[in-house]
């Protein structure tokens, strides 16, 4: 007899953390959840194949998977434009010695 098909208890959590990611993404704080989800949702996918098909959640995995990687993206866009408006802002710095009229 086979036995009943049963919900992964980390899939919700794949999701959740993915969109945590995700929400916290523009303001960097979102790697560290993203990154928890996409080792998570390696680690359930993994179980969910060996179970042959009685461990269900995978539409939940896979959601919370695409929330994660659209999360560090957007940390990464974030992170590339803060560096260009820094490196912009460095330009207009007028930069070396000010020196007064007359020292030589």
């Amino acid at each position: 007899m086979d036995p009943e098909p049963v919900p992964a208890t980390k899939a919700r959590a794949v999701f959740a953390l993915g969109l945590t990611g995700l929400l916290l993404g523009p303001f960097v704080g979102g790697v560290i959840p993203a990154t928890i989800a996409l080792l998570l949702a390696r680690q359930t996918h993994r179980q969910a194949f060996a179970a042959g098909g009685y461990l269900t959640g995978s539409a939940w995995i896979q959601r919370g998977r695409r929330l994660a990687w659209a999360g560090l993206m957007l940390a990464l866009t974030s992170l590339v434009v803060a560096v260009i408006a820094g490196l912009l802002h460095l330009a207009t710095v007028p930069g070396g010695q000010d020196f007064a009229p007359g020292t030589n």
